[in-house]
């Protein structure tokens, strides 16, 4: 009489996401048997505003953004995920429909797993649940540091801040964004978009500017972002070295040991 055998669980040898690559291999392991790889498309739509979360995305390279859609059909951008965090994670907090629409803002891949499967991991598991306590914390940084942004500070700042913003998660001084796409994260018109690069382009910021492509300076395109940015990545820091002091569930990502990048 013959047994079916399960497979075991093996952890990869290296991964991508930081939030996976910090878990204990035992709490790895609740979610192993269910993550897949996924390719993340530029612009592809990952969840739209008030549909209820399915899947949650762990990025393994490239970006997420996460937008708010108005009334109007003005959008904004919120908040970039990269490989630091997760997509659809905050479903832990209770079933509600997305209160955003997340799109790929720089192609790359995922872990996604079924949202069920992530709760029920999230309801065994300590180290689960405080890795998605850290990943609340840094979005909040986000959300509030960005709102008082987007209310005190010059459009162009706020500009040079998103373009760190992402190339921090991408670790590529060549961005691949529209001025389309760029100017509805931002949520302004085409032509002020259109306006503002041709001012960084002027001061050197912006070396390029052609075929969906955006290519940078860091140094000089910081100097003409807000303080927002710096303030955000430390206070990320903090907020990862704290944690990071009293538990082994998550390490500071490189991107904070090599360059003071988080985020």
């Amino acid at each position: 009489m013959s047994h079916s055998v399960s497979p075991a669980v093996t952890r990869p040898a290296t991964i991508g996401n930081r939030l996976l690559a910090a878990l204990p291999p035992a709490d790895f392991d609740l979610l192993a048997p269910e993550l897949e790889t996924v390719v993340l498309d530029q612009d592809a739509i990952l969840s739209r505003a008030g549909d209820q979360i399915e899947h949650v995305f762990f990025p393994n390279s490239g970006a997420i953004s996460l937008m708010i859609d108005m009334a109007n059909g003005q959008t904004v951008a919120t908040a970039a995920v990269g490989r630091e965090g997760a997509v659809g994670i905050l479903s832990v907090l209770g079933p509600s429909p997305s209160a955003n629409t997340a799109i790929v803002c720089a192609a790359g891949t995922a872990s996604r797993i079924p949202a069920w499967r992530f709760h029920a991991a999230f309801n065994r598991s300590p180290a689960i649940r405080h890795a998605v306590h850290i990943h609340i914390r840094a979005m909040l940084i986000q959300f509030q540091l960005g709102a008082a942004c987007n209310a005190l500070h010059p459009v162009e700042a706020r500009m040079a801040r998103w373009l760190l913003h992402l190339r921090d998660r991408i670790d590529h001084d060549v961005l691949p964004l529209t001025q389309n796409a760029l100017s509805e994260m931002l949520g302004v018109r085409r032509t002020t978009v259109t306006l503002l690069m041709g001012n960084l382009r002027a001061s050197g910021a912006i070396r390029s500017d052609r075929r969906g492509q955006i290519e940078i300076d860091r140094s000089r395109l910081a100097a003409a972002a807000c303080e927002c940015h710096g303030n955000m990545r430390l206070e990320v820091e903090e907020i990862f070295s704290t944690n990071t002091a009293r538990s082994r569930v998550l390490v500071v990502p490189d991107a904070i040991n090599e360059s003071g990048d988080a985020m």
